[in-house]
């Protein structure tokens, strides 16, 4: 299994999802940069399974104390499992945002999708560029 972050520009607004891949589905969630940024989760929205999404769709949303955010799909496919847990504890995305906090599982339609995203180290060096700006932009 490999992990592939994307930080799409969808209406000029960076989107954080990752995408645990495994064969022909991928296991998709926001990266623990998203989480932390949100702030407490207090709500996550999940599509149906059976759902299909287009890469860049919105697939639901996450919301937390301080704003509301939609979550996209990182590749196209059809939505085979949500992790249930989130509706009960949506705080887990908090503390297990990578691992057991996943939001849903996505049987993907074309694996030559995930060539348009980023590594892990791809994605870390990309968030510690947007860090340096956010601590820039409170300075001023």
């Amino acid at each position: 299994s490999s992990l592939c972050c994307t930080s799409l520009i969808i209406n000029k607004i960076p989107a954080h999802e990752y995408g645990k891949v495994d064969g022909k589905i991928a296991t998709v969630g926001i990266t623990d940069f998203a989480q932390a940024a949100l702030g407490d989760i207090v709500f996550v929205d999940l599509p149906e399974v059976g759902d299909e999404f287009e890469k860049g769709d919105s697939f639901g949303s996450v919301e937390s104390v301080k704003a509301a955010s939609d979550v996209y799909a990182p590749v196209s496919g059809t939505i085979t499992e949500i992790n249930e847990v989130l509706s009960d504890e949506p705080g887990m995305v908090n503390s297990h945002a990578e691992s057991d906090a996943w939001f849903v599982k996505i049987e993907m339609e074309d694996d030559s999708e995930l060539d348009d995203l980023m590594d892990a180290d791809s994605y870390k060096e990309h968030c510690e560029k947007e860090a340096h700006k956010l601590i820039y932009l409170r300075e001023r």
